[in-house]
């Protein structure tokens, strides 16, 4: 049974960093990916850095075609939705994200990455998270209500065993910048209905609007998704880095498509006050796929 890379499901660390590259020149994509894999062992260490590392599907599958999960692409083109919404692709070929309880440990490891992978890869987008108020985004609502418990993630998560790519990941990642001026102008009776949901007590309201974000990212309708939600940005420029593992690809892309109104023409009224800057997947490859790389 092959294993889970441990960041994948390493809660609770408030300090995390984002780093998106592209290869200097795909014929040496192995020699990349080598170097990536050689960075550290993707595990958890006191006082030390948790790692998730990705690749591009298409990357990876021509790297590894063997342990490559059928029909995962991609961030390929934007997805376009009714009244004008864009949800952007800006894919890139891997992804490095650290996580620790410090933001120093992560910025000197971030720094190490980079110099490491200089000159076979080029970092294109950085972003810092922080952890705000334990559980709450930058709206003031709790993240990931609707998360499975970690002793029931891992099914939600990771291709099963017998399966190519077995103990991997999809994950979807985007940058959601917020408006908040105006998310912050509305009365909060109002802002739970755009949410679905009370914002004290994270309760699904039982009437909810069928443009709530809950009711357009039911995952009684498109399946579980493990959320690693995190805010990011500074005072003036911030937002929600979303962070979302499946072991099924159309589960992310179904519910992306739900809230830009293709499923029925309604667009998720989050979308009024939230603002889709980035879109990419990543196949998350388990330890062991991850070693035969080096």
């Amino acid at each position: 049974m092959n294993t889970a890379q441990a960041g994948i499901f390493a809660l609770g660390t408030s300090s995390h960093i984002y780093l998106e590259f592209d290869l200097v020149n795909p014929k040496l994509c192995k020699d990349f990916a080598a170097a990536v894999a050689a960075i550290r062992e993707p595990r958890t260490t006191t006082g030390g850095v948790n790692f998730v590392i990705g690749f591009r599907p298409e990357l990876w599958r021509e790297m590894v075609p063997e342990h490559a999960p059928a029909n995962v692409e991609g961030f390929n083109e934007d997805i376009e939705g009714v009244e004008g919404f864009v949800i952007p692709a800006t894919q890139h070929d891997a992804l490095v994200w650290m996580s620790s309880s410090a933001y120093d440990v992560v910025f000197d490891m971030a720094r190490t990455v980079i110099q490491d992978l200089a000159g076979k890869a080029t970092l294109k987008e950085e972003t810092s998270g922080w952890a705000h108020k334990h559980d709450r985004d930058l709206t003031g609502f709790v993240d990931g209500s609707e998360n499975p418990t970690l002793l029931d993630a891992p099914a939600d998560a990771l291709l099963p065993v017998g399966e190519p790519g077995a103990g991997g990941s999809v994950l979807l990642l985007q940058k959601w910048r917020h408006r908040t001026a105006e998310w912050e102008a509305l009365p909060v009776a109002k802002q739970e209905m755009v949410m679905g949901r009370t914002k004290a007590e994270s309760i699904e309201l039982e009437n909810k609007p069928e443009d709530s974000h809950v009711a357009r990212t039911d995952q009684d309708k498109f399946g579980n998704i493990f959320r690693r939600n995190m805010p990011y940005g500074n005072v003036d420029n911030h937002g929600t880095v979303f962070v979302g593992f499946s072991a099924e690809q159309r589960r992310l892309t179904k519910m992306l498509e739900s809230m830009a109104g293709l499923a029925n023409g309604t667009r998720d009224a989050l979308t009024r006050y939230t603002q889709p800057l980035t879109g990419a997947y990543y196949f998350v490859p388990s330890v062991e796929n991850l070693r035969e790389l080096r």
